[in-house]
């Protein structure tokens, strides 16, 4: 009983809940190893009682808790405060506030932001605690609108370097904004990615989720380039003459995108770059740069100059450079203040790229402009992991639970953040990550939203079926989004596709989060509530071993979860959420229509049963959708053309209430390949191929502006919302 009572003081559930009606005991050694990892020792009956002790007379006896959340509508809970003690709140611009006697409402009326709550009693303590005063929502999209999902790294130009970049985004959004009426580009995490090679090509296992990888530069929309002269002009031009032949590999050889070999032919270039001079104005906008990112960007700089030297797995560095506050690493700074200071050039041109991409958007008229994505996690050897140690869970990875889908449970390699610790740094990571992805976005897609209220924690060496789910503070963390992205003018949108408690739909929804919902599993899957549990399990049975970032929702099957669910009308969707047809790691709406997804699965060995049986599944499915968009008179061209069923199945979208419909960009030329095939690695090439045709022929970005497939496509979403 002491160890239970120890576990839910710290957010960790000693059960969980595999199915409906069915619940499942967290094992002791589970819940001793988590509580270890948040720096609790319950491994015998004294330690349990030694550390109930210790949390009665620390956190027990606090006066204020870790942080202290406000908003118009929610003020703290102050209670435990003694008679007669006093509040004080310095502001977070600089000035104070004397507010006397324990008023929760008064802190309610101050200006948004992050101040000091200070509490003193009459007998003389006192406490100090971050205050976050945020608004009760985040800011919700400006009216309706439609756009493109596209991973920018398969989107290549005639000027790309072998993968698209930013400024084939910002072409991307000036032809689409002016000449299709477009609102926004959703991009998969521009994250920076832990170096290779053989680099991990996903985008959601980075080493920082803070900066974004330079390998999206383009490298002629660099000032300096047009400086460059003598042997580095030459050099230059055999870069770009090879990176040329790149990407001609890729469009016309048949070849996968290759980060590795067009970040070695950038990194290159961008050594050259660096050596020319910035000129004075350039300097100063540089150094504002780094005065505004400050420790942040100098330790993500430390470490990718580091694991130059290294490698880029921290954990096995020698061990004075572990620590990134350590003496040794202080020295070893010194010394390699110029690779630090390419690293930090690299962060400031990338940003000023990402910058222009925004504006290209809302100079074409984009309402929202870019959409970009935050991974759930980073990869446990990155950046982010060695420069805030204190914030993440040794030893402890995320995942999922086993459910009725999937009994062996889900481990995706990605280290949590400690709950105890954001509450002690009044959620400052969390904040200056938001901060950094909203600086140029419109709005921000958070992968995994579910993850803002709880996790389920793998122990090392532990299978996923051993894991705990651990609870964070949904309201600071929810209250610490609101509150950034009205400082950046920006929606959110939460991916809460998968296993969703009941009411955290609901709770996201109040603060103007947005939701996910993808059309093959918009169903009437019963229990009342739209998380009711028999829909959220079902959701996550497509998220294989590939784990975060992938869409997690089945196919409706005569004999499966789905049987008797009913397709939901379009007036039964929800309207505040991001609808679409696919994503990123579900079949392209034309492989489902053909039954390529089927056959490529057959192929790989992926089916989960017979493959009569399962293209009979997918068969009925296709079927009923078919016959649904028939009666509604959305495929007035009859069924059996399979453009006209893509434009269907997008009319079906216009028809539903939600704030914005999101159009996958291989869907609008009827590329068959998935992006992302969840259960493979070597198997299949994730994350590796250009956008193409029917054929499978890579479609370049000026063939896509000219493609009459597309403008068709995107001729029924502009006259749908006239």
């Amino acid at each position: 009983m002491g160890r239970a009572r120890l576990a839910r003081l710290h957010g960790i559930a000693t059960s969980y809940a595999p199915s409906p009606g069915k619940s499942v005991q967290t094992a002791d050694d589970t819940v001793v190893a988590v509580l270890a990892a948040l720096g609790v020792d319950a491994s015998t009956p004294h330690a349990v009682r030694t550390a109930l002790a210790a949390y009665e007379d620390g956190a027990g006896r606090a006066l204020l808790p870790r942080t202290v959340v406000a908003r118009p509508d929610r003020p703290p809970d102050l209670t435990g405060l003694p008679e007669g003690t006093v509040l004080r709140v310095e502001t977070e611009g600089g000035g104070t506030a004397d507010l006397g006697a324990p008023d929760p409402a008064a802190l309610t009326r101050l200006p948004l932001g992050i101040h000091v709550l200070e509490a003193r009693t009459p007998g003389g303590r006192t406490a100090r605690a971050p205050l976050i005063v945020a608004p009760d929502r985040v800011p919700a999209p400006p009216g309706r609108s439609h756009g493109f999902l596209v991973q920018l790294y398969s989107l290549l130009s005639r000027r790309s370097w072998g993968m698209g970049d930013l400024g084939d985004l910002a072409d991307l959004a000036a032809w689409s904004g002016r000449a299709l009426g477009t609102g926004f580009v959703q991009l998969n995490p521009l994250h920076a990615a832990v170096p290779g090679p053989p680099t991990d090509p996903s985008p959601y296992r980075p080493s920082s989720r803070r900066f974004p990888d330079p390998v999206h530069l383009r490298i002629e929309h660099i000032p300096e380039y047009a400086d460059l002269a003598g042997t580095a002009r030459l050099r230059a031009d055999e870069l770009a003459a090879r990176a040329h032949t790149l990407r001609s590999e890729v469009l016309e050889g048949g070849a996968l995108i290759d980060r590795d070999a067009v970040w070695a032919l950038k990194r290159e270039a961008l050594e050259l770059l660096w050596a020319v001079p910035l000129s004075p104005g350039r300097r100063a906008a540089y150094c504002d740069f780094l005065a505004e990112q400050g420790q942040a960007l100098e330790d993500h700089a430390t470490w990718c100059a580091i694991a130059e030297r290294h490698g880029p797995d921290w954990r096995g560095w020698p061990d004075g450079l572990r620590d990134p506050r350590s003496p040794g690493t202080a020295r070893l700074r010194h010394r390699l203040l110029d690779r630090i200071d390419f690293h930090c050039r690299l962060a400031w041109l990338t940003d000023q790229q990402l910058a222009a991409a925004q504006r290209a958007a809302r100079d074409a008229g984009m309402a929202i402009g870019l959409v970009h994505d935050l991974a759930v996690g980073v990869h446990p050897s990155g950046a982010d992991t060695w420069a805030q140690q204190d914030a993440f869970a040794a030893g402890m990875s995320i995942g999922a639970p086993p459910d009725a889908f999937n009994a062996r449970g889900q481990d995706w390699g990605l280290p949590p953040w400690r709950p105890d610790a954001l509450a002690a740094a009044g959620y400052a990571p969390y904040r200056e990550l938001l901060r950094g992805l909203l600086r140029h976005a419109g709005a921000l897609r958070i992968d995994h939203v579910m993850g803002l209220f709880r996790l389920w924690w793998v122990p090392e060496g532990r299978p996923p079926t051993e894991g705990a789910y651990v609870r964070y503070d949904a309201e600071a963390m929810l209250s610490v989004l609101a509150l950034e992205a009205q400082r950046a003018g920006a929606a959110v949108i939460g991916e809460d596709l998968g296993t969703v408690e009941p009411g955290v739909r609901d709770a996201l929804a109040a603060r103007g989060v947005l939701g996910t919902s993808v059309l093959w599993f918009e169903r009437d899957y019963g229990g009342g509530e739209r998380d009711a549990a028999p829909r959220a399990e079902a959701a996550e049975a497509a998220e294989a071993a590939d784990g975060p970032g992938a869409a997690r929702a089945p196919e409706a099957v005569p004999d499966g979860p789905g049987a008797a669910a009913r397709i939901l009308a379009p007036g039964e969707w929800r309207s505040g959420c991001l609808a679409t047809v696919t994503t990123h790691d579900l079949p392209t709406t034309a492989a489902r229509l053909t039954g390529a997804d089927v056959a490529l699965r057959e192929r790989l060995g992926l089916l989960a049963g017979p493959p009569e049986r399962e293209r009979s599944r997918a068969t009925y499915e296709l079927a009923e959708w078919m016959g649904e968009l028939v009666r509604r008179g959305l495929l007035p061209e009859g069924q059996g053309d399979e453009e006209a069923a893509v434009k269907a199945v997008h009319r079906f979208l216009l028809r539903t209430p939600a704030r914005m419909v999101g159009v996958w960009l291989p869907d609008a030329v009827g590329d068959r390949r998935p992006e992302n095939l969840p259960g493979t690695w070597d198997e299949y090439p994730n994350w590796r191929l250009p956008i193409a045709g029917p054929d499978g022929r890579p479609h370049t970005l000026e063939e896509l502006a000219a493609s009459p497939r597309l403008h068709a496509l995107m001729r029924e979403l502009s006259d749908g919302y006239r």
